[in-house]
Order: C-alpha cells, then structure tokens, then sequence
C-alpha cells in the first residue's frame, strides 16, 4: 500500500514533533544554556537596578550563566514590560519590576496588556520601604506636624515624587484619601530631581524609597517622618510606621520578577527555587538590609494574588485622585 502525499506529510510532521519534544524537554532541563536578559523597565541607578544588579550577580554565581541587566524606561515602565510580554516565554527574557506592575492599568486607559494575566508571575523579590522625608531643617519634625498644617491650611502642603503615576505618586494620593488631605503634588523626572528639588527647599516633603532617603538621613540632610509598610523596619526602628498616625494607611512597595506568560513549568520551579535560596543567604540579606529592603524571594502564586488584591487598590486611588498618565 503507497502513502498518500496528506498521509506521508502528516507523518512527517509527527515524525518531526516526536523528534522535537526531547529536544525541547532537554533545553528546558538544562536551563539556563545562555545568557538570561532582565528587563528593568526603568533608567540606571534607581533602587531597582541596584536591586536588579545584586540579584542578577547572584543568579550567575549559581547558575553559570550571565544575567544581564537591560533598562528600557519609558511610559511608567510599560515600555520594558511589554518588550517582555512579547517575547518567547522559553525562559531567557525576565523583567524585574516594581509596583508600578499594579499601578499601571489604573493609569493607562491603553495599555495593550494585562499584567495578571499576560505575564507569568514568578516572585516577589522584595519589599522596600517607601519614606515620608523632610529636610532636616523643615519645620516638620514629625508626620503630626505635617497632618496638623495640611488640615489648618489645606492645599499649603507640597510633595515631591518621581513622577506622575509611579509608585510614589499614589503613595501621596493615598495618603491624602486615607487622612482626608489636600495635598499638592509635584512630579519630577526621577528620585534624583525630588531630592534636589526637597533640599532647594521647592517642595516640603517627599515620598521616596529608602534607597534615595536612608543615606541623606545617616548623614544629617534629611529627615525621614514616617514609612508606608505595615509595620517599622529594622533599617529605621526609630522611625514610625505612617499606620500607627493614620489608622489603615499602607502602601506596599515590592519589586518582583515575572516572564511572559506560557513559561515552561520546569524552568519556572527551576527559577522560583533559586531565588528561594538566595533569600536565605546571610551576607544577601545583610546587603538587601543596607538599602532598607527585606528579601521575600515568595512562591509565583504570592506575586499573583498579590497583583490581584493590588491592581484593585490602585484603580480606586487613582480614579478618585483622578491620575492619569500623560
């Protein structure tokens, strides 16, 4: 009996699928066989990166392989986001982003993705604190003092952020919502320009990271007021928590890793449980404990339901403090 040309190509295409799948198991087992590519979607020298560097050096000493660090700024970071949301989920291109991952449906009304869905989560990498800071010579010395005026003279009060729609942005517009204050915000292009515009004496406080505040404070500049985690953290024991002056407030502040959704099961555990193991490194910790950040390093369903309680959060401070991106 002679094949028919339909039968002889389907043959043909079993016969090159059945070859196929070992090949591809074999590449998925022994990832990473290349370098890996870490989209930060943000300029160099932010908190981030210095994140992103750090994690992507250990990740090489176990792996073998380099992992490198590629900025893409740009749009609130949905430029870098969506070069990996297009990209082949076969492991060798990874964003580490921050928050902003939550914030940014609520600000973008095209945003041509959906971060829950269009991505595969794979760890929250860390939470760093977001500070309340003063110079050191405002005459706010603590957050009382700040609420205290903001209420009298309402509309008196300016922040400065990196920028409409980052992270920091909302943390002040949820602040205002949760103690029922008209705070003026001012954006500027990155933590940078806040911080010299704090010291210029431009704005009255600033929401920034502990990564651009920590040092200022240690050396007597500024004066951080208060920090947005739930609770104190050991970088600033003396420092509270805003929660324990305004009842409800928190704004979390995360950095995670995620990939393009469809990434292969075996090299996401492959990738979970190396970070896992960093988180337990103690000389890792002690860095991440400089920049005032505590490693999580969590299971991909912790990033996942953590983008699912946020995203929600984030739509409703942004609509009500009416921020959209520009």
């Amino acid at each position: 009996m002679t094949m028919t040309a339909p039968l002889r190509r389907r043959g043909l295409a079993a016969l090159a699928a059945a070859l196929a799948a070992p090949s591809l198991a074999m590449s998925q087992e022994a990832w990473p066989g290349r370098p890996v590519r870490i989209v930060i979607p943000f300029a160099p020298g932010g908190p981030i990166d210095t994140v992103g560097r750090l994690v992507s050096e250990r990740l090489r000493e176990r792996l073998g392989q380099p992992f490198i660090i590629d900025n893409r700024a740009g749009a609130g970071g949905s430029i870098g986001l969506r070069s990996v949301v297009q990209s082949a989920p076969d492991g060798y291109a990874l964003v580490l982003t921050s928050s902003s991952l939550a914030i940014l449906p609520a600000i973008y009304a095209t945003l041509n993705f959906d971060p829950r869905t269009d991505l595969t989560p794979v760890s929250l990498v860390a939470e760093i604190a977001t500070t309340i800071a003063v110079r050191a010579n405002h005459r706010f010395a603590t957050l009382q003092d700040m609420l205290a005026e903001a209420r009298a003279k309402p509309g008196s009060v300016t922040y400065g952020t990196s920028g409409i729609g980052s992270s920091n942005h909302l943390s002040g517009a949820l602040l205002a919502a949760t103690a029922r204050l008209d705070l003026v915000h001012v954006p500027y292009r990155g933590a940078a320009q806040a911080m010299n515009a704090l010291y210029a004496g431009d704005v009255d406080l600033v929401f920034a990271s502990t990564v651009e505040t920590l040092g200022h404070a240690r050396e007597g500049r500024a004066r951080i007021l208060a920090v947005t985690t739930t609770q104190r953290i050991p970088a600033l024991p003396q420092v509270p928590a805003a929660i324990e002056i305004v009842p409800g407030y928190v704004a979390p502040n995360w950095f995670a890793i995620a990939a393009p959704r469809g990434l292969p099961a075996p090299v996401l555990a492959r990738l979970s449980a190396e970070l896992a193991q960093l988180a337990t490194d103690p000389d890792f910790r002690a860095r991440f404990a400089t920049l005032g950040a505590e490693p999580l390093m969590s299971a991909p369903d912790i990033l996942a339901a953590r983008l699912a309680e946020d995203v929600p959060t984030w739509q409703r401070v942004a609509a009500e403090a009416g921020i959209r991106a520009e």
